[in-house]
């Protein structure tokens, strides 16, 4: 069913009209219509999460383009674009995350990335998507220098922004001629079934991704070409100095997933980033998360000790879990086919969401709503998922057409869950570009062009659809309750319903209500605020006052947020 949605030109359709109220009771936040983020506690479970390629999103230093004689010409999408560290910080810096109501970044992997290319059927490709580890210990120069990390993730934090890293332990980068296998660390075959759990794990993803065996504890070396790697970089007696203490310190035996464990955890502690989205999660034995949780959890505490004056708050650290094709009404349990295993009881806080890219078809936000809410405050209580529309794997997002740009942010914005915002949502950026094969019609540059020029994309102008996400962001940013509240319907028709999230120290109760006409409009708001309570709304400026359980409003959007 089409709606219309003022907020646009009036010729625009949309599904998409909304009202929110919400009530801070502890202390009252700022209203997020700014581009700072408000002065209120953070929680994981209502945290809005934008991911975005590295190499794909903003190139901040030309000079780093080319690496390693990485200059072979590849398939559409598929060789390295220039986006870097750098170009994620000038956007910190520019506040366009601010203003988006971003709470984290989650970048693709930085770490060095195998030399050379390999065709997978789709064309000539290089890893300039992260996930084709050479070497653990070093970032990639394509994607910055370690002080451009340093930066980046102070610049974050001091916006109250956390920082994702994306790791992998389940593979190396494909085998090439620049490129040796980690002989005595990694199979190559035989490739995964999928059909239980040991020909989920015991295998490699692909013919070409050497799978690390993770199973094992029998202690392996150092690969020879490693070894001369570090040597040839002045760093190898630094490297073997630090591997000896951590296996001293640990007792764990040298096998390869403890190697793995050191090297990643080591980013932790010298940079304080916050949490690790946790890639092929369940090609690993999950007790392997719980063994990388463990050791992230120190590393995190190491860095807090050593950075007082640096430390957001007393949040632990934050693992989310890319275990694909997990849907929230699975609760806490995969199932592997002869086995059941919950992720989140090995060092999990939550997992990726693929439910919500086909559920948001339903044309019903309580039957979305009321779902998610349910679960979330039921098998899944005290853990969470993060839902999103669209992916840089996911070949089926909600909207591939980008047809649905506005309807697309409200659903994931006011649903129940930590939401992930693809890079370019925001900005209807295009997932179906010709001459492109498999993935890699979903990675293409961020269109920041399309922006400045505030192009048109059946009907919606750009700016307008990223007017519309920073509104929802802002505001999901200012109030937890939003996404870790418990949901509840008030009113069929028109539609209302609220949020409400209590804790020990504060409340947060949002009410929320979908397509409502613009203009004036009387909201009765079902005792959810008293007499007398001013609000805020976040979306037009205008500001109000509760009269006999109800607001008065005037606006020519279709869409309200109000807060305290």
């Amino acid at each position: 069913m089409k709606r219309f949605f003022n907020f646009l030109p009036a010729k625009v359709l949309t599904t998409a009209g909304l009202l929110l109220f919400s009530f801070f009771a502890c202390k009252t936040p700022q209203p997020a219509t700014g581009d700072q983020a408000p002065r209120m506690p953070f929680l994981w479970e209502n945290a809005n999460i934008y991911f975005l390629l590295t190499d794909r999103f903003n190139n901040g230093n030309r000079k780093n383009d080319v690496n390693f004689g990485r200059t072979a010409k590849t398939a559409t999408l598929r060789g390295f674009m220039g986006g870097d560290i750098r170009g994620i910080t000038k956007k910190i810096e520019e506040g366009y995350f601010d203003k988006l109501g971003i709470t984290a970044i989650w970048f693709t992997p930085v770490v060095e990335q195998i030399h050379g290319f390999v065709d997978e059927g789709t064309g000539a490709t290089y890893g300039f998507h992260g996930y084709w580890t050479k070497d653990w210990t070093r970032l990639d120069p394509n994607f910055g220098t370690e002080k451009d990390l340093a930066e980046m993730v102070e610049k974050a934090h001091r916006r109250g922004i956390r920082v994702i890293l994306d790791v992998v332990i389940n593979h190396t980068g494909p085998v090439t001629e620049q490129d040796p296998l980690w002989s005595g660390w990694a199979r190559t075959g035989p490739q995964c079934e999928y059909k239980d759990y040991k020909s989920t794990i015991e295998c490699t993803l692909v013919k070409n991704l050497p799978d690390i065996k993770t199973e094992s504890w029998e202690p392996v070396s150092l690969p020879p070409f490693l070894v001369e790697k570090w040597k040839k970089e002045g760093r190898y007696e630094k490297e073997v100095a630090e591997l000896d203490a951590f296996f001293k310190r640990t007792r764990y035996p040298r096998a390869p997933r403890f190697y793995i464990i050191k090297w990643l955890t080591d980013w932790v502690r010298k940079y304080g980033v916050d949490g690790y989205r946790c890639d092929t999660a369940k090609h690993i034995e999950e007790s392997v998360w719980a063994e990388m949780r463990a050791e992230a959890d120190l590393a995190f505490a190491d860095w807090k000790k050593a950075n007082p004056a640096k430390v957001l708050d007393n949040n632990g650290f934050y693992m989310v879990g890319e275990v694909y094709n997990y849907f929230i009404p699975a609760g806490r349990l995969y199932d592997f086919g002869d086995r059941k295993v919950d992720f989140f009881n090995n060092g999990f806080d939550a997992l990726i969401n693929f439910d919500l890219r086909t559920e948001a078809q339903n044309p019903s936000y309580e039957a979305i709503f009321s779902k998610y809410s349910n679960l979330l405050h039921g098998q899944l209580r005290n853990k969470s998922v993060l839902n999103y529309l669209a992916s840089h794997d996911d070949g089926s997002p909600f909207d591939k057409a980008r047809k649905k740009p506005i309807e697309a942010g409200t659903k994931l914005l006011l649903c129940p869950g930590a939401s992930q915002v693809y890079y370019g949502d925001e900005t209807n950026r295009p997932l179906d570009i010709p001459g492109t094969q498999g993935d890699a019609t979903l990675r293409s540059f961020m269109n920041w062009d399309e922006l400045a020029a505030n192009a048109e994309r059946n009907g919606f102008r750009t700016k307008d659809v990223l007017e519309h996400w920073q509104k929802l962001g802002r505001f999901r940013r200012a109030h937890v309750a939003v996404g870790a509240g418990v949901h509840k319907m008030l009113s069929e028709k028109p539609y209302l319903f609220q949020r409400k999230y209590v804790s020990d120290t504060f409340m947060d109760v949002v009410v929320v209500g979908l397509d409502w006409p613009t203009g004036k409009k009387e909201v009765d708001l079902r005792g959810a605020f008293p007499d007398g309570t001013e609000l805020t709304d976040y979306y037009s400026g205008q500001k109000v006052t509760v009269k006999t359980g109800k607001v008065v409003l005037d606006t020519p959007f279709g869409i309200v947020l109000l807060g305290r």
